[in-house]
């Protein structure tokens, strides 16, 4: 009896068990598949995330150090500059007008310097480049040979060069920028006696 009776109760309290416990098993089972599928899903997505910044920034490698691009307004090229020319001769008021020469009389044996009119700028000296206008007429006729003003332009030389004749080299140092000079050469000391005797007028517009 008391086997029998041990053998009936076992699976009605197996019985009894399982039903009393099936439905909070059940609950706790399903909440943990939940949760670790949740978990899963959380891996995946950072797993993705990271994946894509690592593509992302494999398309854009940076330079350490690297200078940022320029600006559209820093590769535009500047507007050509405008060629420089030289500064103009500042003329004194005395020799703004182109000088009348006429010729001379008797014979000249040396050279001769006159003023016209004297400037007050500095004495000329040798190894300046000196810009001057002038007129040069035959002593013995007055007829017109050369002329700057004529040309519409200076002329431009270095004293004590011998870059021209001598009545010019000897005759205008010392002569203050800003004079009318009347320089007399004999034939010696200008071109020769095929070309004789002249007079020159000359304004010294500068030196330096």
């Amino acid at each position: 009896m008391t086997e029998h009776t041990d053998t009936a109760e076992r699976p009605a309290a197996r019985a009894f068990t399982d039903t009393a416990r099936s439905p909070a098993d059940r609950r706790r089972r399903g909440q943990a598949v939940a949760g670790a599928g949740a978990g899963v899903v959380v891996v995946l997505a950072l797993v993705a995330l990271l994946i894509g910044v690592r593509l992302s920034g494999a398309d854009t490698p940076t330079v350490p150090g690297a200078a940022p691009a320029p600006s559209a307004a820093a590769t535009t090229p500047p507007a050509e500059a405008e060629p420089s020319t030289p500064a103009a001769v500042r003329t004194p008021a005395a020799l703004s007008k182109k000088p009348v020469v006429k010729g001379g009389t008797g014979t000249l044996s040396a050279l001769k310097v006159s003023y016209l009119v004297k400037g007050a700028g500095p004495k000329v000296r040798a190894g300046q480049t000196v810009t001057a206008n002038y007129v040069l007429v035959s002593y013995r006729s007055g007829k017109v040979l050369d002329s700057s003003w004529e040309r519409g332009q200076p002329f431009s030389y270095e004293a004590g060069a011998g870059n021209v004749i001598q009545g010019w080299d000897q005759g205008l140092i010392g002569v203050p920028v800003g004079s009318r000079v009347r320089l007399d050469v004999p034939a010696a000391l200008a071109y020769g006696p095929q070309q004789g005797d002249l007079r020159f007028v000359v304004d010294v517009l500068a030196a330096a």
